[in-house]
């Protein structure tokens, strides 16, 4: 097959849950298991980290990456879901996974995806692991798709393991309390490897410890073991210092995600190299320091509070749940704006309701929909923001709601476009 006539086989004929939902999720690991046990079992072939979480771990993935690829390792990075190119999921040392390896990858495996019938992104899972094997990576930094305890990557043994936080999302398949969330993200911490918690929560705190504890891992809360310090938004960058008590770490770091959200990211990111450092990592202070200044260019990350445009000023970010629209909300208050614009569009499985009650009333809505059949149509969006008191127009597509925004916004306006990660996809 040509690398196009792959991606539609894979695109079509493999549950995949961004298109159609909680149906393409598969509650076990059985498949991930036989496919790389068919592949020669490619996750026991290198070193990984893992990186669960409900907000920021795609950052957070990112950043680690930038970090080991600048420290002289080469680096594997496995995210998703992708924005604009299917082989962003797959990369090393910042370059996407070739296109004659995808291709020659499902040609081959082809016979055992008939058989098992493997959802897309387990097929993705095994794809990524093939790649970093034959390509020898030193290490790779493998996020989470969905959960952890049952998510298709939890079939590695990682060197250390990263949760960022806990956040209400996918609650009709983890679990509807912070507590069983908390539960399903544990399921990747692994006997005697250390674990990294980004945040504190009083509901999910003691389910870690207790998982922590009954495997022998090393637990740290990232928030208990470093402060930031000095804080300011210097363009283009973030600038924070990072201290361990009384011991200075990192002085000025400048970060090109500016995004205020990334200062519980970056901290995360820290205390993780600081448990890398522990395990013999290398990880000189110029590689953070170069690195996180860095990480959209070296990475190719993108849609994280990202500028489309000036004057207007048009930005997007990938936050798309309560905890990730309250974030932005804060960086939207802390960005200079006269009138704020927003392009806005959800999934029918998210907690919309719990979305709306947070958005501004004084902003000009354009609602829409992304091309994907979990989309909730914008008609029926714009009907259940009218309840919240949001005042709007409907556009049947992400294109046409930025049209009109552009047309409508003053030079001095803001125009924020989100919701969900599949808006920022169209938009980008």
């Amino acid at each position: 097959m040509t690398y196009q006539q792959t991606l539609d086989y894979l695109y079509s004929k493999l549950p995949m849950f961004t298109r159609i939902g909680a149906i393409a999720y598969k509650k076990d690991l059985h498949n991930a298991l036989y496919l790389c046990e068919q592949l020669g079992n490619p996750q026991q072939q290198f070193k990984s980290i893992h990186v669960g979480g409900t907000n920021g771990k795609g950052s957070t993935s990112h950043m680690l990456a930038a970090i080991l690829q600048k420290a002289g390792y080469k680096t594997g990075l496995y995210t998703s879901p992708h924005l604009k190119d299917f082989r962003e999921r797959i990369r090393i040392n910042g370059k996407m996974i070739p296109k004659g390896f995808v291709s020659d990858f499902v040609d081959a495996q082809k016979a055992t995806f008939e058989t098992l019938q493997p959802s897309f992104f387990e097929v993705t899972v095994g794809m990524a692991f093939s790649y970093f094997a034959q390509e020898q990576v030193d290490i790779a930094i493998i996020e989470v798709g969905l959960g952890g305890r049952l998510d298709s990557t939890n079939i590695i043994t990682p060197e250390l393991s990263v949760i960022t936080n806990i956040s209400l999302d996918h609650t009709n398949i983890l679990g509807d309390t912070f507590g069983a969330i908390a539960t399903e993200k544990a399921g990747i911490i692994k006997p005697q490897v250390p674990i990294v918690i980004g945040e504190r929560h009083p509901e999910t705190d003691q389910k870690f410890i207790e998982k922590a504890a009954s495997t022998n891992s090393n637990l740290v809360f990232a928030e208990d073991e470093l402060q930031l310090t000095d804080t300011q938004l210097i363009n283009p960058y973030l600038q924070t210092t990072v201290r361990k008590g009384e011991t200075l770490c990192y002085q000025n770091l400048q970060l090109d995600l500016t995004g205020t959200y990334q200062l519980k990211n970056v901290r995360t990111v820290i205390a993780a190299v600081l448990q890398l450092k522990a395990l013999n990592f290398n990880i000189p202070d110029e590689a953070v320091s170069s690195a996180l200044r860095d990480v959209k260019e070296i990475t190719g990350l993108q849609g994280r509070w990202q500028t489309l445009g000036e004057s207007p000023l048009i930005i997007c970010d990938t936050g798309h749940n309560y905890a990730g629209i309250t974030e932005v909300l804060q960086n939207i208050k802390n960005t200079p704006h006269q009138q704020l614009h927003m392009v806005f569009g959800v999934l029918k499985d998210k907690d919309v309701n719990g979305v709306l009650k947070l958005l501004p009333s004084n902003a000009v809505y354009y609602f829409t929909q992304p091309d994907l059949e979990r989309a909730l149509p914008a008609a029926e969006l714009a009907a259940q923001a009218e309840k919240h008191g949001l005042q709007g127009e409907v556009f049947p597509q992400v294109g046409l709601a930025i049209a009109a925004a552009k047309n409508k916004a003053a030079a001095d306006d803001l125009i924020f476009i989100g919701g969900s990660t599949f808006v920022v996809a169209e938009a980008l």
